[in-house]
């Protein structure tokens, strides 16, 4: 098997370290209005990526499905 490159070794660390924190990495294909619209509520509310931008629709949709229920 072949010694894996610098920045593979580095991405596998990452991967580890995400891991090791609960974290999984998903790459996801999204429509570009939907890019931008988290990009829009990322620089609204100070977010440092996409993917906070992301968490926060998922736990307010999360929090109107529980309001649903009960």
């Amino acid at each position: 098997m072949p010694k894996p490159t610098a920045s593979a070794a580095k991405n596998l660390r990452y991967r580890q370290r995400l891991r090791a924190a609960g974290g999984e990495e998903v790459l996801f294909q999204l429509p570009r209005e939907t890019v931008a619209m988290l990009d829009e509520l990322k620089e609204r509310q100070g977010l440092r990526n996409r993917s906070q931008a992301l968490l926060q629709l998922i736990d307010q949709g999360r929090a109107t499905a529980q309001q649903q229920i009960t």
